[in-house]
């Protein structure tokens, strides 16, 4: 017997499950693949909780006032209800409704010993109102596979896992909880690329980039102080793919200054083809250059660094009598989005002079400012390219005559060489070095 069930419930599954039909699960780890299948009413099954589907929905939850511990039982009244209710939204953006409407539930769900649903969360949140709103008889039951009693936390990892990259089972995940449930296989495999690439199905370097862009999602989250939730992102994808890339050898210093400078973009919402232009060491430059020109900008620029440096100095009075004062100057992209970041749209700022401005209508303007700015690195950076183009294939013609040079007196060895070609392009080459010198 596994204290871990509610026996009464493991009494009520294990009853429909005795001499119930079995079918083959080819995603479940064992050798016995062949499990029952059970029919239940769709309102007494309960929602899983540890669904990486549902992680970002979930953290979102936990921020509201006086549900910091709401998952903290998973099978209470009120972690169900907020489970269904995430799920019902999910389920209305794949349009799951009307799938069901038209061809039912196609594939078992599949159910821990005493009624967890592992997959098919969605299907039977969606089914439940279906049934329990709406009055829909047929949608009064879900089929399900029934594990073992003695199923382990990490064999449902496991499950899910399998079940995340079948092509039969697959239920699209938003990156940022494929990024959860690949961090969670990480940590579990002994953080061994190797074995996650083969749990996920994709190439290691695949793995480790979802990886890596949701821990860059991580530093933008907790540095928002929780005014900023993991689900802001899940449209956002392609600046994070692009960040991760770039900085990945990158030094410390050049790290920070791009982060920042997406991050800002990200924040206000710029359009990642123009973040992609400010993947350059000096990025920030360019972004205060354009907050400087605007008045309200330049104002919440101000405001930003003095909060960064009185942060600063509170937090290095300790050292003061060791290490003796010190100045501090915060980068001003940097602390204007320390400060947005921790701030909601509809708040209102006091910027120095005494006007107020809401946070959404700044949002707004630093969004045209970081776009200008992307515009005007994209210039200088084909500037530069234009500048430095000719030094750039005269190395390469160096390079190129002294490699034939190296090989010349092979070449003639043969007879087939053609000598007179060899002479018209040393003579094509002598006339342009005169005319470059001319110039």
């Amino acid at each position: 017997m596994n204290p871990v069930l509610d026996q009464d419930r493991a009494q009520l599954v294990a009853t429909r499950a005795e001499g119930a039909p079995r079918q083959l699960l080819p995603q479940w780890l064992r050798p016995e693949k062949e499990l029952p299948v059970v029919s239940l009413e769709v309102d007494w099954v309960r929602f899983s909780i540890l669904n990486h589907r549902t992680r970002a929905e979930q953290i979102k939850v936990t921020r509201q006032p006086g549900k910091k511990d709401v998952f903290t039982d998973p099978f209470s009244d009120a972690a169900q209800t907020e489970q269904y209710n995430i799920l019902i939204k999910q389920a209305h953006a794949d349009d799951l409704f009307d799938d069901l409407a038209k061809r039912g539930q196609r594939e078992p769900a599949v159910i821990t010993a005493d009624g967890v649903l592992i997959n098919g969360n969605r299907r039977g949140a969606a089914l439940r109102k279906l049934y329990v709103e709406d009055d829909k008889q047929d949608a009064r039951y879900i089929r399900a596979f029934v594990l073992p009693n003695d199923v382990t936390a990490q064999e449902i990892l496991d499950l899910e896992t399998e079940l995340q990259v079948s092509r039969d089972y697959r239920q699209q995940y938003s990156w940022v909880n494929e990024g959860f449930l690949i961090e969670d296989i990480f940590e579990a495999s002994g953080k061994d690329w190797a074995k996650v690439a083969k749990r996920v199905r994709l190439k290691q370097d695949e793995a480790r980039k979802i990886y890596t862009q949701l821990q860059q999602l991580h530093q933008l989250v907790e540095m928002s102080g929780g005014a900023l939730d993991y689900t802001n992102f899940e449209d956002k994808e392609s600046p994070f793919t692009e960040l991760s890339a770039y900085v990945s050898n990158k030094t410390p210093q050049e790290t920070k200054v791009v982060r920042d400078s997406f991050f800002l973009g990200v924040i206000s919402d710029a359009n990642y083809r123009d973040l992609r232009k400010l993947r350059r060491p000096d990025a920030d430059t360019f972004i205060e250059s354009e907050f400087q020109k605007e008045p309200v900008l330049a104002k919440l620029m101000e405001l930003a660094k003095g909060e960064a440096t009185a942060d600063a100095d509170e937090a290095d009075d300790l050292l003061d009598d060791v290490l003796g004062s010190q100045e501090t100057s915060a980068s001003g992209v940097s602390a204007v989005l320390s400060f947005l970041a921790t701030k909601n749209k509809d708040e209102m700022i006091s910027l120095p002079g005494g006007d107020t401005v809401l946070v959404d209508n700044l949002l707004e303007t630093v969004k045209e400012a970081v776009t200008v700015a992307a515009n005007e690195a994209d210039e200088d950076t084909k500037d530069s390219k234009a500048v430095n183009a000719p030094l750039q294939r005269l190395d390469a013609a160096i390079r190129d005559a002294g490699r034939s040079l190296s090989i010349l007196a092979q070449a003639r060895s043969f007879d087939e060489f053609d000598e007179a070609g060899f002479v018209d392009r040393v003579s094509q080459l002598r006339e342009i070095v005169e005319q470059l010198e001319q110039k």
